[in-house]
């Protein structure tokens, strides 16, 4: 478990550093984003991981790893978007986005760590196509509930959906890492 709270921590190393560019070249304007289109964001990035996966001939030259960051990273703004509500014009200082980021990143690292303990790291013998499956399940599960105003009978929030997307997107990267070794 050692071992993937270090490689957990590099990915989102990271994730959180193009998170921070990317808000010093925008701001936050991300934060008039609701979230059926941060979902549709998501949804796009994850099709086109699938479309990577399965595709023999990729004309843009972004691979796997750029569209798993852009997932973590707008499952985040999904989360934050979730505490704070939107807005109609940008709010958020760098230094208030990046503390808002890393609190919900620790929350996320927690739940992965105590699944992790009760599924003893299954992920590590799961395939990336398999993890990006589960990414797109989770965002069809996602739009069903926003569809449904939110409301579900039985089934876990939105934000725990966010969570385990992001959590599917850091074992996927791993995984890449380690293909790269």
């Amino acid at each position: 478990m050692q071992d993937t709270s270090k490689q957990y921590n590099a990915v989102i190393d990271t994730c959180k550093s193009l998170f921070i560019k990317k808000m010093t070249d925008y701001g936050s304007a991300w934060r008039i984003l609701r979230l059926p289109s941060l979902t549709d964001q998501i949804f796009i990035k994850a099709q086109r991981i699938r479309g990577l996966q399965q595709n023999e001939v990729q004309k843009v030259d972004e691979g796997q790893e750029s569209e798993f960051i852009g997932i973590i990273n707008y499952c985040v703004m999904a989360l934050i978007q979730i505490e704070k509500g939107v807005v109609e014009q940008p709010d958020l200082s760098t230094e208030e986005a990046v503390e808002l980021y890393e609190k919900h990143i620790a929350i996320t690292k927690k739940l992965m760590e105590d699944k992790n303990h009760d599924y003893g790291e299954a992920w590590r013998d799961m395939r990336v196509s398999s993890l990006t499956d589960l990414i797109l399940q989770k965002l069809l599960r996602v739009k069903q509930i926003e569809d449904n105003a939110g409301k579900t009978l039985v089934s876990e929030g939105i934000d725990a959906n966010y969570q385990d997307m992001i959590n599917y997107a850091v074992f996927a990267l791993i995984h890449l890492g380690e293909l790269k070794q």
